[in-house]
């Protein structure tokens, strides 16, 4: 499969939304994602596609020499098939491009796909946020890479 990783532009937001509603119980808005694309100057998103279709994207915010990543989703379809690596992927070399030496996520404490994806590209648990999210007060893990440039 090829999958082209690109930076995402105002016509992807409403296959975005589409995705991140998916995968989400508390989703952004459209409005949101449309606010992240052309006001934000702190954001960077990615989508990724194949065929010409957005199948994933990912986001973060990018703060002196950090960059705190803001979300990651895959269209369930192509889940475990190597999008969200390509996408994480992106990100860190978009932060080593820039010269940002960290990273910095919360991911569910449940999530434990993504916690190994986050693992095998050298992020380390640092710390637990209670009742992070919303929806059902669940734990966040607080993960950071760091050393990016090295």
């Amino acid at each position: 499969m090829d999958i082209r990783v690109r930076e995402m532009k105002e016509d992807d937001v409403d296959q975005v939304v589409e995705i991140e509603r998916e995968a989400f119980t508390t989703p952004w808005s459209r409005e949101a994602f449309m606010a992240e694309v052309n006001k934000n100057k702190l954001a960077k998103y990615m989508v990724a596609e194949v065929d010409g279709r957005v199948v994933g994207f990912g986001g973060m915010w990018l703060i002196l020499n950090e960059a705190h990543i803001t979300n990651i989703a895959v269209k369930e379809e192509y889940r475990g098939m190597g999008v969200g690596k390509r996408i994480l992927e992106s990100l860190i070399y978009y932060c080593a491009l820039k010269n940002i030496d960290s990273m910095t996520l919360e991911v569910r404490k449940s999530n434990m796909v993504a916690q190994k994806l986050y693992r095998k590209y050298g992020f380390v648990e640092y710390g637990v946020r209670s009742n992070y999210y919303t929806d059902n007060g669940e734990d966040a893990i607080v993960m950071w890479r760091t050393n990016i440039l090295r």
